[in-house]
């Protein structure tokens, strides 16, 4: 059962968000809301919290304080419809996993407890991978995979679960162009259906093409909204300041 939204909801609410890591303050009186329907990148220079927001967001980590909400409601009401895909580097590659059966993971919270996936849930399995172009892999261990081949597994684990609310942190870093090409086109996919997709991303010269919204950080909110609003020198340099000049000679267009 697909819960009903609209483009016109507001998918996220954060009002001052605080976070901190032994004392020092990683993320600073953040507050924004986002409407459903939208696919946003989350960019900032290194070191300026986009994963630690990420992560606060969906309580995978503590916050000072701040108030956080998912289509009105707190998560722990909707966790089922939440999907999480973490950085390649978190994951243990070595898990004795198959392809097929890491999807299937991501039947699992429709299921309830004590019940186990059937053939509704590995057809629906199979038809994921098949998205992602890995249906030819289905048997593999995960860890024999390449970088953007395991990627695309995951991304079809969150395609299982059948998410109002889709979270990639880093789903770029290390995956081949081809990978890259189909999850981005999965994604936009996604978003005409009304899905909500928030990704962190540290690629500016394809921001522009990757999402239609952009959130600026680095400890503090910085800029928040349409990729031409958020993406010009005057807002990108409060974010990268001393950086912004090196980024520009790199032939980073913005």
């Amino acid at each position: 059962m697909t819960m009903n939204t609209t483009a016109n909801a507001t998918a996220i609410s954060v009002e001052h968000l605080h976070v901190s890591y032994n004392g020092v303050e990683a993320i600073r009186d953040v507050s924004f809301e986002l409407d459903a329907g939208n696919l946003v990148g989350i960019i900032g220079p290194n070191g300026a919290g986009k994963s630690t927001l990420l992560k606060a967001l969906l309580h995978l980590i503590p916050r000072d304080r701040g108030e956080i909400a998912f289509l009105g409601r707190p998560i722990r009401e909707l966790r089922q419809r939440i999907a999480y895909v973490p950085q390649r580097s978190e994951i243990d590659w070595h898990f004795p996993i198959t392809v097929v059966d890491t999807v299937l993971l991501g039947t699992y919270p429709q299921l309830g407890w004590f019940r186990r996936p059937g053939k509704r849930q590995r057809d629906w399995a199979a038809d994921c991978l098949e998205q992602v172009g890995m249906a030819d892999f289905r048997n593999r261990q995960i860890g024999e995979l390449s970088g953007g081949q395991q990627q695309r597994v995951f991304l079809a684990r969150a395609l299982a679960q059948q998410p109002e609310l889709f979270f990639l942190d880093e789903p770029f870093v290390g995956v081949d162009l081809v990978s890259e090409q189909t999850i981005v086109q999965i994604l936009k996919e996604q978003q005409a259906r009304g899905k909500t997709i928030v990704v962190v991303h540290h690629d500016l010269s394809k921001a522009n093409d990757y999402f239609n919204k952009l959130l600026l950080i680095n400890r503090e909110l910085v800029g928040f909204g349409e990729v031409d609003e958020v993406f010009r020198p005057e807002v990108m340099s409060q974010a990268y300041r001393g950086e912004f000049s090196f980024m520009r000679e790199l032939g980073v267009s913005i």
